[in-house]
C-alpha cells in the first residue's frame, strides 16, 4: 500500500484518475494549484487507485493524505 501525501499548500484543482483505475508509477492522479502555478500529484507505485481522500476545490496542507495506492 502506498499513501500518496500532499508534497505542497494548495487547492485541488483537477482529479484525474478514479477510485478502481489501475494506474503505473509516475501517473498523474491529480493537479494541485499553488501560487497560480499547477503541479501534478504523481502515483509513486504502479497499483490499483482504492482511495481518493479529497475532493476538487479541497485545501491541501502538505503532507496531507490525498490518496492511496494498493
Amino acid at each position: 500500500m502506498t499513501e500518496v501525501k500532499a508534497e505542497l499548500v494548495g487547492n485541488l484543482w483537477k482529479i484525474v484518475t478514479e477510485v478502481g483505475q489501475q494506474v503505473e508509477e509516475d501517473d498523474t492522479l491529480m493537479i494541485l494549484e499553488s501560487m497560480k502555478m499547477e503541479i501534478p500529484v504523481i502515483s509513486e507505485s504502479a497499483g490499483m487507485l482504492t482511495r481518493i481522500a479529497v475532493r476538487e476545490g479541497d485545501v491541501v496542507q502538505e503532507h496531507d493524505l490525498i490518496a492511496v495506492v494498493e
